[in-house]
């Protein structure tokens, strides 16, 4: 949800270098220097020969001394520069990684789509004929990540933000648990129920080192569960399938679940209607967070017509529907308690067909609920539960990979990613 015209920017700092510069002229030496791929907001290459990690930031999370735009022209123009890094930085920081930019996104980070037409749409890798949506709203995240201009990148996810872009454009995003890591210092969308950051990487390893930067100790909490768990045999997989699904999707999860060796466990009718209403109250917790958070924008200039919309969405839903989701929380985080102790990941496709196209006419308003029907994530949202998207490949798509979704028990990050290790490993072979 976007809008846009040129802008200025006050004074932006990174490190020793300040520059200021209207953002029409800041945009213009971004797209040069990342080959138009509009991945960033502000991009600042990293020093040639550098072996530094490269790690991009989504532009909701605050950085010292950089304007916040939350990919909005109004806080782009009226924003003046954050005062104080996001608590989510302080272990990058402490590592002397390389920050390269901060990563495009959709406005306030409420569109699934991940387009943004006042910054401009981050560019899919995976575009031939067909241009797909990067997917939404850590858009520039995935693209950044993608294209290699960023080894790592912090991606914000409410409904499925770090994972739908990740599936989108071909790597891995973790959803961390709900309040792992603190989101103190990001424009919020739902922060008491939903909001996490979380890292993207082109590969497992890559999202290892982001959750590194995320996590104290996660690097011990990693090398527990690979030595617990060090071959898919040892693994119990709870299979849910979806209706609507593609049915090479389907194939594809299910050939990756078979190369790793894992124990699969169908999960049946009951549970996947419980998931169906969880993925219900998920949305409706999501879209209400759009007023709660950004209601007093909705009038201000600049803001795009699609985020008005959204807001003023989010206000029925608020008004209609929102303490009865809330009080519905519990019984699916009991429910899922229940299946976590005769599984130990719950696996599904993370999207249900390939990316879509962003229409030539730019209907956005359509686009962004035809995600929202083809994403099955945000029912991990509602709950709080982490979870990982990972590629593998598939057949007769019109793409070479889609994405897997494996969902585990509170805080079990290291215990997804090790699982994901060992897909990504059979796949490969």
């Amino acid at each position: 949800m976007k809008n846009r015209l040129p802008i200025a920017l006050p004074f932006i700092l990174v490190g020793s270098v300040s520059l200021f510069s209207s953002c029409s002229l800041m945009q213009d030496l971004a797209d040069r220097a990342q080959g138009n791929n509009r991945a960033f907001i502000a991009y600042w290459p990293p020093a040639e020969g550098s072996t530094r990690l490269k790690l991009a930031v989504k532009d909701n999370i605050d950085m010292k001394g950089v304007v916040t735009t939350a990919g909005s022209e109004y806080f782009a123009k009226n924003n003046p520069p954050a005062k104080k890094d996001a608590a989510c930085l302080a272990i990058a920081r402490q590592r002397n990684v390389e920050f390269v930019g901060k990563a495009s996104l959709s406005e306030f980070a409420i569109a699934p789509s991940g387009i943004n037409e006042y910054f401009g749409t981050p560019r899919n890798p995976m575009n031939g004929w067909r241009r797909f949506i990067p997917g939404g709203s850590s858009s520039g995240s995935a693209v950044a990540v993608a294209t290699g201009m960023a080894d790592v990148a912090f991606g914000t996810d409410t409904a499925g933000s770090v994972r739908v872009p990740s599936a989108c454009c071909g790597i891995v995003g973790l959803k961390t648990t709900f309040g792992l890591v603190s989101i103190k210092g990001v424009h919020p969308i739902e922060p008491k129920h939903l909001d996490t950051v979380g890292p993207m990487g082109k590969d497992i390893e890559h999202a290892v080192k982001g959750m590194e930067l995320l996590q104290g100790g996660f690097a011990s909490l990693y090398a527990t569960a690979k030595a617990a768990k060090p071959s898919g045999s040892s693994i119990r997989i709870g299979r849910l399938r979806l209706n609507g699904t593609a049915p090479e999707i389907d194939k594809a999860v299910d050939d990756a679940l078979a190369l790793a060796g894992f124990q699969v466990v169908e999960l049946g009718d009951d549970f996947r209607a419980h998931w169906e209403k969880a993925t219900a109250d998920g949305n409706t917790l999501a879209a209400s967070g759009a007023w709660i958070s950004d209601k007093d924008y909705r009038l201000k200039p600049g803001i795009s017509t699609r985020s008005r919309a959204a807001i003023l969405v989010g206000r029925i839903e608020f008004d209609r529907s929102y303490k009865k989701a809330i009080s519905r929380q519990d019984d699916w985080q009991r429910v899922l308690a229940r299946v976590f102790r005769k599984v130990d990941i719950i696996a599904l496709p993370t999207i249900q067909t390939a990316p879509l196209s962003i229409p030539p006419d730019l209907k956005i308003g359509i686009i962004e609920a035809r995600v929202l029907g083809f994403q099955n994530t945000v029912a991990a949202n509602f709950s709080g539960n982490p979870a990982l998207a990972m590629p593998i490949p598939v057949e007769h798509s019109g793409v070479d990979v889609t994405s897997l979704q494996l969902i585990g028990p509170p805080r079990s990050e290291a215990w997804l990613l090790n699982a994901g290790r060992l897909v990504e490993a059979a796949v490969a072979d």
